[in-house]
């Protein structure tokens, strides 16, 4: 069978944006929310659970960063003052002498002042490196196998609108039992027409070392920072700035990979929930494939 005939191809209009929890494409999922009217009638009052902590300290050095990293230079350019001060009201010889107890104490406070002044130069010399959002460099597409029934489209395509709303998910790619059964979002551009996506090569990204560690260790792997790893070279389908990836397995047959356009951008609760929306779709396709 020809590869066109196993999957369909359909353009996307628009570039999938994130949107609230409250988005309307969550509509068409009926949820009951029961409240207990003995404590919606008491408001606020009525909850008893953990409140939030404020960290006013943490707080206020994170809103003062320039501030807190200059304080060294203050602390040491002060003691060097008071030292140079006290020794000339004091009387004492303006050359420092081995042989005098105030001398060596001096000299010591000197050193620990220059020790000061030079931290804070280096904290104001080096800062963390400011994480921001990339656009993908690449195409919008939507490619779903077309011998698929509809409600595992429909769960797939559930899949991509949950992670898409609420994480940096800009690309997913799900490949299963040797099969590319899904790739939307962004991906490359063909080589051949730029216009269009680069199709997932299945047979050579099984081979490739991301896809056996993810299947041997049976448990997910995110690569935060993907320009790190010499393993971006087996996902030639991502977009070429993809910054964050998570590899995760579906069962022992496939693996959806999941692209984000921040560093580090995916944090724990997100993996976690990964980690079940990947069981999820596993129990669905094992049915079916």
């Amino acid at each position: 069978m020809e590869a066109g005939n196993l999957f369909r191809f359909i353009p996307l209009n628009q570039p999938p944006q994130r949107r609230h929890l409250h988005s309307p494409s969550f509509s068409s999922f009926p949820r009951t929310v029961t409240v207990n009217a003995s404590l919606s009638s008491q408001g606020e009052s009525g909850y008893r659970g953990p409140k939030p902590r404020k960290e006013w300290i943490a707080d206020w050095v994170s809103n003062n960063d320039d501030l807190v990293r200059s304080v060294p230079i203050y602390v040491g350019g002060f003691s060097l003052l008071a030292v140079l001060f006290n020794r000339t009201v004091s009387g004492i010889a303006p050359v420092a002498d081995a042989s005098s107890s105030q001398s060596r104490a001096d000299l010591l406070t000197l050193g620990l002042a220059v020790t000061n002044i030079l931290n804070g130069l280096v904290w104001l010399s080096i800062r963390p490196k400011s994480i921001s959002v990339v656009n993908p460099n690449g195409v919008e597409c939507q490619t779903i196998a077309s011998d698929l029934p509809d409600f595992v489209i429909s769960e797939l395509l559930w899949a991509w609108n949950s992670l898409s709303d609420v994480t940096c998910c800009r690309s997913l790619v799900i490949v299963y039992d040797g099969k590319c059964i899904l790739q939307i979002g962004f991906a490359a551009a063909s080589f051949s027409n730029g216009s269009d996506p680069l199709a997932v090569d299945t047979n050579k990204l099984i081979e490739g070392s991301l896809y056996q560690g993810v299947l041997k260790s049976a448990s997910q792997s995110y690569l935060a920072n993907l320009s790190l790893y010499p393993g971006k070279s087996e996902l030639p389908f991502l977009p070429s700035n993809t910054q964050a990836v998570i590899l995760q397995p579906l069962g022992d047959e496939g693996i959806a990979i999941i692209g984000g356009d921040t560093i580090r951008g995916f944090t724990s609760s997100d993996q976690a929930w990964i980690t079940l929306i990947g069981e999820k779709l596993d129990s669905t396709l094992t049915k079916v494939i």
